[in-house]
């Protein structure tokens, strides 16, 4: 997961943000603490003015007369304790509780706030003096108010957490929108991916890049480059293989006339008959193995977009096909049969389809018993021109089915082959863009159908 570029790019947007919100929280929290703070020791001080107002001399003594508006001013949801002393400097009491913890102001008419114990309660207190003349006297009065600060506590939350929600929500709809912006940003390369797992193995085209983002286009410039560079192994390796076919397939033609020629001599041992009809034998296959070869390379070599495609009658090339191996299937005492339809025009090369057909129908003819029964069918749909070749040899093991379009494997070692006519089959359909499988018999155990289908011509 950590190798997640979308969650890579997440975090790298969340650790920003999540620092900004610390910060900005903070900020947030130290300005509402402070107006919290200023709006308390607002109320305290009005109220402890509004209380000193209220003290007054009769008959040499000070008075007061608390009023009920000094102590309203605190009245709140959260029931907040209100506290308070005035008192004069000799110590004589003159309201309010006995053991608060007054503090003297520092100056005159100057209030005092502070933070207190009153009961075991944690209270915010202001202290204000104020003086009072008689006949000559002066004495200073202490006036100081307190209370618990649940409605300070509450006006810092009210001010502080929608703030904070709200900075939580913008984070929370930046990660949600960058992650729908990744999504789609990401397509262009998602894309990519999907065309690589898609193509062919031999498919050596470059990937197109006019879509890509700016970033994203030398990676995929380096895979083309790449793609160029195998694309041109590739191509040297088929050119080997079709330039020793070649320069094979003349010397064992000749040579191949030469057993022909010893052969004819009637004076030979029987042995050394023999010997030149193994030898001939040995170079059919090996003549048969080098077109074999010659025409895989070709298959391989084929792309669809650089084929000499025209249009051309599959059944056509079938009824071509079965004429010419007609003495072939007489001499192994196979019926070979045809099915065709008319009408089953496509487009492609019509040698390699010619091939296609020729190596699919030996195939069935050389792996079927005598007396056996080989039946190549061409029909077609609305969509669809399809190839059947069926026998009812002995068919394919289970296990074999997903190697037999391989080159050079043989599903049974006791038949002549050189193992290549399915996958010579497999490479001429797919440069065609079509379709090559085995299909499913009605007994599984006797013969195979090989099957391929190409985009008919409407």
């Amino acid at each position: 997961m950590t190798n997640s570029l979308r969650v890579r790019l997440l975090w790298w947007l969340l650790v920003p943000l999540a620092i900004y919100v610390f910060v900005t929280g903070q900020a947030a929290y130290d300005n509402a603490r402070h107006t919290a703070d200023l709006v308390q020791d607002n109320t305290l001080i009005a109220s402890a003015r509004m209380i000193a107002g209220e003290v007054e001399w009769s008959d040499g003594r000070l008075l007061v007369d608390i009023p009920p508006a000094a102590l309203e001013v605190f009245a709140s949801p959260q029931g907040d304790q209100v506290f308070y002393n005035v008192s004069v400097d000799d110590g004589r009491l003159l309201a309010g509780v006995p053991d608060f913890p007054t503090r003297d102001a520092n100056g005159h008419d100057s209030p005092n706030y502070y933070d207190a114990q009153l009961n075991g309660k944690p209270i915010r207190a202001v202290g204000f003096v104020r003086q009072m003349y008689d006949n000559g006297a002066i004495r200073r009065v202490l006036v100081s108010v307190g209370k618990t600060e649940a409605s300070r506590d509450a006006m810092l939350r009210e001010l502080w957490r929608p703030q904070l929600v709200r900075q939580i929500e913008m984070v929370l709809l930046a990660v949600a929108l960058a992650c729908i912006g990744l999504t789609f940003e990401l397509r262009p390369l998602l894309k990519v991916k999907k065309e690589v797992m898609d193509r062919d193995p031999m498919q050596l085209e470059p990937l197109r890049v006019e879509r890509l983002h700016t970033e994203l286009r030398p990676i995929v410039e380096a895979i083309n480059q790449c793609i160029a560079r195998l694309g041109l192994q590739v191509a040297a390796q088929r050119r080997f293989i079709a330039d020793a076919a070649h320069q094979l397939r003349t010397p064992l033609t000749l040579l191949e006339t030469q057993l022909q020629f010893a052969r004819q001599h009637r004076a030979m041992e029987p042995s050394l008959n023999e010997a030149l009809a193994a030898m001939q034998r040995s170079n059919r296959s090996m003549v048969g193995l080098t077109n074999k070869l010659l025409l895989l390379a070709q298959a391989e070599a084929a792309d669809y977009a650089q084929l000499a495609r025209q249009k051309v009658d599959l059944a056509a090339i079938a009824q071509d096909v079965i004429e010419d191996l007609a003495m072939f299937a007489q001499k192994r005492e196979i019926d070979l049969g045809a099915e065709l339809v008319e009408s089953t025009w496509i487009i492609g090369h019509e040698g390699l389809l010619s091939a296609l057909v020729y190596n699919v129908t030996e195939n069935a003819i050389r792996y079927t018993q005598a007396g056996g029964h080989v039946t190549v069918a061409v029909m077609r749909d609305a969509q669809r021109v399809k190839l059947a070749v069926t026998d009812d040899g002995p068919g394919i093991p289970a296990e074999a089915r997903s190697h037999v379009f391989e080159p050079f494997y043989r599903a049974s070692a006791d038949t002549e082959g050189t193992g290549l006519g399915l996958s010579i089959a497999k490479e001429i359909v797919q440069a065609h863009r079509g379709e090559i499988g085995l299909a499913q018999r009605e007994h599984p155990d006797r013969g195979v159908i090989v099957t391929a289908s190409f985009a008919a011509l409407s």
